[in-house]
């Protein structure tokens, strides 16, 4: 048995799988937000919960946002910045008694679809996280790319490419730079683009209903969102040329993402012609939190295999 965590900006998720990947038991929390041993505890608690429930000690994976450093083996670059800067692996382990193994969150996200999801078969898998923070991974030839600093894959902390007069220099962001892509398309940042446009205080999922149902100010601050996940993408396709973009996390399910985007990518890669696919990922929100839970090894073919 494996059990994975997704611990995300807003919720921690749990699975526990068996050798086939099917799903033996899941459950979720809201995340600890500020909060470091209560993070831990709430990890601690789920594997607790997740054993008791499947009857067998399970091997652990923990996907989380940021990467651990090679330098240090401290947790750098999260947007839960109550991570960054300690050894949460480490104290995970301390915690359980046991290994663990740990990736960034949409590490985990392109394996789990790259292995049997919307991306199977492909040889180059980028996959975009789209909630609290703006995550990717990168898998090629099954195999995950994490890079010489494990920053591959982190498009969300590259400038905007391609800036509209508006958009210099950009919203500061966490990481201390400003105008990264993550101050833009991050659910936060669309909250906050739409309120500097004179919007109320709101979530990115409440815009996004409220622009389906025609009101101007949304769907306004949604076609610009558009156009700025359009502009951020076909960066990323200019440089790694992928075939398939999985796309996870809560904004993911924006239908419009799939209809606009490669509409719009067009003005800005660098072809005559783009073949690269834009999906939603097969598992949805538990897509990230199985591929934890195979970070294991072993996990189950791809369709079709």
């Amino acid at each position: 048995m494996r059990l994975g965590i997704d611990r995300g900006g807003t919720k921690i998720a749990a699975v526990v799988v068996d050798d086939d990947g099917a799903v033996r038991w899941e459950a979720r929390e809201p995340t600890p937000r500020e909060d470091y041993d209560g993070t831990i505890r709430a990890l601690v608690d789920l594997v607790s919960h997740g054993e008791a429930a499947v009857g067998a000690r399970c091997s652990v994976g923990v996907g989380t946002p940021g990467a651990i450093s090679p330098a240090t083996g401290l947790i750098k670059n999260a947007n839960s910045t109550w991570l960054n800067g300690r050894p949460f692996k480490a104290d995970v382990e301390r915690a359980l008694g046991r290994e663990v193994r740990m990736a960034n969150d949409a590490n985990c996200l392109a394996v789990s679809e790259a292995t049997d999801g919307a991306a199977a078969g492909a040889a180059i898998v980028f996959g975009v996280i789209l909630g609290t923070g703006t995550g990717g991974g990168w898998v090629i030839d099954g195999r995950v790319v994490t890079g010489a600093n494990a920053v591959a894959g982190e498009w969300g902390h590259n400038m905007l490419p391609w800036p509209d007069a508006d958009e210099r220099p950009g919203p500061a962001c966490y990481c201390g730079q400003t105008g990264c892509i993550e101050t833009f398309l991050s659910g936060p940042g669309l909250a906050a683009d739409y309120r500097r446009r004179g919007g109320d205080q709101t979530t990115s999922d409440e815009i996004a209903r409220r622009a389906h149902s025609g009101e101007p100010l949304a769907a306004h601050a949604m076609r610009i969102w558009l156009r700025r996940l359009a502009k951020s993408l076909a960066s990323v396709i200019n440089l790694m040329d992928p075939d398939v973009i999985v796309v996870g996390g809560g904004l993911s399910r924006i239908d419009a993402i799939y209809r606009e985007v490669p509409r719009l990518w067009d003005a800005w890669v660098f072809s005559d012609d783009v073949a690269t696919r834009i999906v939603p990922a097969a598992y949805g929100d538990a897509s990230g939190v199985r591929g934890a839970a195979w970070l294991w090894g072993g996990a189950p073919g791809p369709r079709g295999a």
